[in-house]
């Protein structure tokens, strides 16, 4: 079975990756995981400086999935470029390198770092994050300002740019376009839902931050929706994700026109889980007679 995938020119060995913040950057998931087995390593989000992240509690248990509010914790691009890069370069697998920012500066003083290193397959830009600049408001939760950031760091990246696109905003296809039309190479989708969860015995929020995102296979047909109405809307491909469990799951964001797709929150609950996917979408294309693993990209009979 042919179960490679192509991404803005750069192929991938099959089309599972991790999810961003669910993985690390792969050194912790080593021992269960075999990373030269999957098609990328989707590394944690990574800021110009180190991050503290959240005060705690900052991860919830809820019905169908999780709640977190880690606050995009990282040891900052300095570390980063010396540790996490060298250990994944061991390995044959895609680097993705998933990248935040409080400014526009900040993003791009981290993607021309990582400019610097070829052994970087792709930039994920996370566009979730609060843009200090404008009252704390996503840089993907307005169309405009999502345009602007996506036309900021491709002027600056030297490998394509992913735009991970918030499922919290009225209209995805309009944020889709708009990233798109800004030059983006490829689109993720979906990041969290913003979720709460009350303690009722002790009347407290669960979580220090009040609010915190959702993931987790709760979300997953919210997220199926959204990569089908993207896939529609938009030229380039897209990276599906949201409650991916197993390998039909993955075949369904497929089937909906995702070119290839990240696990996340299913990590913690089975570290094995991806690489029983990508076993899985194998047993599937030889059950179903499928050759090449893009012949099942937005195969849904309409």
């Amino acid at each position: 079975m042919n179960m490679q995938t192509t991404l803005a020119g750069v192929t991938f060995k099959n089309p599972v990756m991790t999810a961003s913040g669910t993985f690390g950057s792969g050194m912790e998931y080593a021992e269960f995981v075999d990373l030269n087995k999957l098609g990328a390593v989707v590394t944690k989000g990574v800021a110009n400086v180190p991050w503290p992240g959240n005060p705690t509690p900052r991860v919830a248990e809820v019905y169908g999935g999780m709640l977190n509010a880690i606050g995009l914790q990282n040891p900052g691009i300095d570390v980063f470029m010396e540790r996490d890069i060298p250990f994944l370069k061991q390995y044959d697998t895609g680097i993705i390198v998933n990248v935040c920012g409080k400014t526009v500066e900040d993003y791009v003083a981290v993607v021309e770092r990582l400019g610097e290193e070829s052994a970087v397959s792709m930039l994920e830009i996370n566009v979730s994050c609060p843009n200090v600049k404008e009252g704390a408001i996503a840089f993907g939760q307005k169309a405009d300002a999502l345009f602007d950031i996506t036309r900021e760091v491709k002027k600056y990246a030297k490998q394509p740019i992913i735009m991970k696109l918030s499922p919290n905003v009225t209209d995805i296809t309009e944020m889709a376009r708009a990233a798109e039309a800004a030059g983006a190479d490829a689109l993720s989708l979906i990041n969290t839902l913003t979720g709460m969860k009350i303690d009722v015995h002790k009347r407290t929020f669960a979580l220090a931050n009040k609010t915190g995102g959702m993931s987790g296979p709760a979300i997953k047909p919210i997220a199926v929706r959204m990569v089908y109405q993207t896939a529609k809307a938009v030229k380039i491909p897209i990276i599906g994700m949201g409650g991916i469990s197993n390998a039909e799951d993955a075949i369904e964001f497929i089937l909906a026109g995702a070119s290839a797709i990240s696990v996340g929150a299913m990590n913690f609950v089975n570290p094995y889980c991806t690489m029983e996917i990508v076993q899985g979408i194998e047993d599937y294309m030889r059950r179903y007679n499928v050759e090449n693993l893009t012949d099942l990209i937005g195969a849904v009979q309409e």
